[in-house]
């Protein structure tokens, strides 16, 4: 059979795309090596508990375009992502705000915050920060990078504060207020019921085919279509060939406890450097869950190699030029267009992988 599009991925940038191309009336053929459609925003039922099989999803937007574009395809409840920062026995509120502060000095007012942080700040005496500590203590001072930043950040990288450039932090916002808002967007929420029927409902009249290696089966998949959408790793569509972009990745240890509460809340980051893992995740709280039992997920921060799956690109100066030769060298593709997190080889929350991929879906749909 011919198609008019061969979508290479079925996670949310593929999944609009092809949405959108159906509704233009194109037989469209969505193809994902996984054994499961919607990428990294899979959810399933384990027990009752909607698990977020590759780490949490907390969907949220100031786009109203893209708030109501989602909401066609699932209800939303209304949680409010507000993680705690755990190091050693001591519990913080994330964002830093009065509460972090608060709990952190022993004090109660947005002045005395500042006056601590400021004092801090012009102790260390940093004015052209080389490294990604010294930008944090130029941000922060030294009480809130020791324990919420430092330990995180190293596990999350790799490797020291001090080797790790400074523009990964650019900001650290710091909110003189009593609000664990994580987000500041005015729409915040977890689809009920979890975010794989969202992608179901966008490919329903699909051709789709899963545990498909686009790679091992390249020339009859690009036989089949037209044209072609790329949604995987852009190095590797083209074999590596120009060198082989970064990642860092995430490995999950997920177990169900018996237990109705393992924690309290949805998201608890261990910021302590001797913890193993960056991050908890309990389940059920994402969607209010009375259960009787719980599930929760371990996070470890690792370094990518060839084969695992990549989740965070590293862009740093070596790797954005490396980029930008292979964007060069989509650019004089005539059949197959890039996009998505790994094809643009960027880190999209959700609303703006919607955005982007409508953005597409304009221009190639016209």
């Amino acid at each position: 059979m011919k198609y008019d599009y061969l979508v290479v991925g079925a996670g949310l940038y593929g999944a609009v795309f092809a949405h959108e191309a159906m509704q233009k009336g194109k037989k469209v053929l969505v193809v994902d090596k996984r054994p499961h459609i919607a990428g990294n925003i899979y959810t399933e039922d384990v027990n009752g508990i909607r698990v977020h099989r590759y780490g949490a999803h907390i969907f949220h937007t100031s786009d109203k375009k893209v708030w109501d574009y989602v909401n066609r395809f699932a209800e939303f409840n209304n949680y409010i992502n507000s993680p705690i920062a755990r190091y050693h026995d001591e519990l913080y509120n994330l964002p830093f705000n009065m509460n972090t502060f608060s709990k952190m000095w022993g004090i109660a007012t947005p002045a005395e915050a500042k006056k601590i942080i400021h004092d801090q700040i012009e102790d260390l005496h940093i004015t052209e920060p080389k490294n990604l500590e010294e930008q944090a203590l130029s941000l922060v001072g030294r009480d809130v990078y020791e324990k919420l930043i430092k330990g995180y950040t190293e596990k999350q990288w790799g490797r020291p504060c001090t080797e790790l450039p400074a523009f990964i932090i650019r900001r650290l916002p710091l909110r003189f207020v009593y609000d664990n808002n994580y987000f500041n967007d005015r729409y915040q929420g977890i689809p009920i019921g979890g975010y794989t029927q969202i992608v179901e409902k966008l490919l329903d009249g699909a051709d789709v085919r899963l545990n498909c290696d686009f790679r091992k089966n390249r020339e009859e998949l690009e036989a089949m279509a037209d044209r072609i959408l790329y949604t995987g790793q852009i190095d590797q569509y083209y074999d590596y060939k120009l060198g082989v972009l970064e990642y860092r990745s995430v490995r999950f240890e997920t177990e169900e406890l018996d237990t109705d509460n393992f924690q309290g809340n949805a998201v608890v980051n261990y910021t302590a450097r001797e913890v193993p893992y960056t991050r908890i995740i309990e389940h059920k709280h994402f969607e209010f869950g009375k259960q009787d039992h719980t599930i929760i997920s371990r996070e470890y921060s690792s370094e990518w190699k060839k084969g695992d799956e990549p989740y965070y690109p590293v862009n740093n100066a070596r790797n954005n030029a490396l980029y930008e030769e292979y964007r060069k060298l989509a650019q004089s593709e005539t059949r197959v267009r890039f996009g998505g997190r790994l094809g643009a080889y960027k880190y999209y929350d959700m609303d703006k992988v919607i955005a982007a991929a409508l953005a597409f879906c304009d221009d190639e749909l016209k």
